[in-house]
């Protein structure tokens, strides 16, 4: 038991290392906050987008790693 989930946990580690790696920054900042440049089509249908599944994943992936440290934090 306690190796499949040091096995899990090391498969998670590293798709969420390389998943954080190959996004893109999309950060516009304060001044796209103050503007209000979220009106575009784009910006609307955004999470259907590959970088909007790309980020999904991550999220998934970042709430399984800390549930498997969790789990294996119990089971040592």
């Amino acid at each position: 038991m306690k190796a499949v989930l040091i096995i899990i946990y090391a498969i998670v580690a590293v798709f969420l290392t390389i998943l954080t790696l190959i996004q893109s920054k999309d950060d516009e900042g304060a001044s796209a906050a103050i503007s209000g440049a979220a009106g575009s089509f784009y910006e609307k249908n955004k999470g259907r987008t590959k970088e909007g599944q790309m980020k999904k994943i991550t999220i998934i992936l970042g709430v399984a790693f800390v549930v498997l440290a969790i789990v294996l934090g119990i089971v040592y």
